[in-house]
């Protein structure tokens, strides 16, 4: 039986509208995420795959699914982090990603790490 207390990565989200890449007349909004992954469990575990789901104002929603992130499969000991910038373009002002990261354990065992929803907003347009 797998104890999931094993298995605990933590994600933590920083995010910036990128303003000198976006064009708002032509609704392109750039932003970036720093990302930090931090293995809180007691069994060493690799990142293979993330699976996004990023979502505009207008409910248009797009799927992300690739290897690894940022070109890397970052091998977590407990008590590691890791850290990545990366970024998206949505087409409002405002919105939101959420996602999880695929992972194997040094033991074998599969598991998802969760990415809680974090927003993307243009600054002061949120009150």
């Amino acid at each position: 039986m797998i104890d999931r207390s094993d298995y605990n990565i933590q994600v933590e989200v920083d995010t910036a509208y990128i303003e000198d890449q976006s064009d708002p007349d032509n609704e392109r909004y750039v932003f970036a995420y720093t990302i930090t992954i931090r293995n809180e469990g007691a069994v060493a575990a690799k990142l293979l795959t993330r699976h996004w789901i990023i979502t505009d104002a207008n409910g248009k929603t797009q799927e992300v699914r690739g290897e690894g992130v940022v070109g890397e499969q970052p091998h977590l000991k407990p008590q590691e982090g890791f850290q990545y910038t990366s970024g998206t373009v949505l087409e409002t002002p405002v919105g939101s990603m959420r996602g999880s990261y695929q992972m194997i354990g040094d033991d074998g065992a599969n598991f998802d790490a969760e990415i809680p929803a974090f927003t993307l907003s243009v600054p002061r347009i949120l009150h």
